[in-house]
């Protein structure tokens, strides 16, 4: 198991002492492409947080490759390289005067090589879609908002993690980079066999990136399971003020109307032919 959360509650120990996990119970398995939804407060964020133990659990255990990363003996520097975490809008995450110094940050600190720090500057920068000779010496903060934030994505993925986690990365972006941002993912998933956990709102995004899904509400998981299996719950999601995929709402609509339609169609071409072939037999 890669990830395992054991009997977790999380309380922030502020003014307002918020319970943002209650008992939370969840194994993520090696080459699983993951995606968590629910509305602010259910409590996304801080669980992706003890992932790599930027949060210690208030109780309860989080195991990383077996090994317990909320004891206090536990190597964390160790931890957060076999998981990388991508903070919403990453891109206020940058501070160094080059994207290449920027990037190379999370390597130094390994204690790489020049040599070795170089190669993998330049490997993530041709993954990220940034040329190398072209964006090297540029100021990251003179970039566009896209190209920022595949900077902040490239300095995680220079420390070549197991477990890629994002929390809301297409947040900000327009539809050109929504779609280079999933193509990039796709990669990571399908051609590097990198283990993703993605938090979104976009319901449409997870459909089509993700093989299990997991809703998250007021500290609780209310639901887990494929994407299939989740959104066939399309009375629990509406109670919970959750949408479903745009393409899916539209296929329960027509069923009401009369069509004799799949619903759990998550792929606008296959839903259009599901749809002509309805109408046909209509």
């Amino acid at each position: 198991m890669l990830i395992e959360v054991n009997n977790v509650t999380h309380i922030y120990n502020d003014e307002n002492n918020i319970t943002a996990l209650k008992d939370i119970n969840l194994n993520i398995d090696k080459g699983e492409f993951i995606g968590i939804v629910g509305h602010t407060g259910s409590g996304k964020s801080t669980l992706v947080q003890l992932f790599n133990g930027l949060i210690i659990p208030s109780t309860g255990t989080v195991r990383v490759n077996s090994k317990n990363i909320t004891n206090e003996k536990s190597n964390l520097k160790e931890t957060r390289r076999h998981v990388g975490l991508v903070f919403q809008y990453p891109e206020h995450q940058l501070f160094e005067e080059s994207v290449y110094k920027d990037i190379a940050f999370g390597p130094k600190n390994l204690g790489l090589d020049e040599k070795e720090i170089e190669s993998r500057v330049k490997e993530v920068m041709e993954l990220v879609g940034l040329e190398y000779s072209q964006f090297k010496d540029r100021s990251p903060f003179n970039l566009s908002g896209g190209q920022q934030r595949r900077v902040a994505i490239a300095g995680v993925l220079a420390l070549k993690p197991e477990v890629l986690v994002l929390d809301e990365p297409s947040a900000g972006l327009d539809p050109q980079g929504r779609k280079s941002l999933a193509d990039l993912l796709k990669y990571l998933y399908d051609e590097l066999n990198m283990t993703i956990i993605l938090i979104s709102h976009r319901m449409e995004e997870i459909a089509e990136l993700c093989n299990r899904v997991i809703v998250m509400h007021q500290g609780k998981i209310v639901l887990d399971g494929s994407p299939k299996e989740v959104f066939a719950n399309e009375k629990k999601l509406h109670k919970l003020a959750l949408d479903l995929p745009q393409i899916t709402e539209i296929l329960h609509r027509l069923k009401e109307k009369g069509l004799n339609l799949e619903t759990e169609i998550f792929s606008i071409t296959k839903a259009s032919d599901a749809i002509i072939k309805a109408i046909r037999s209509h």
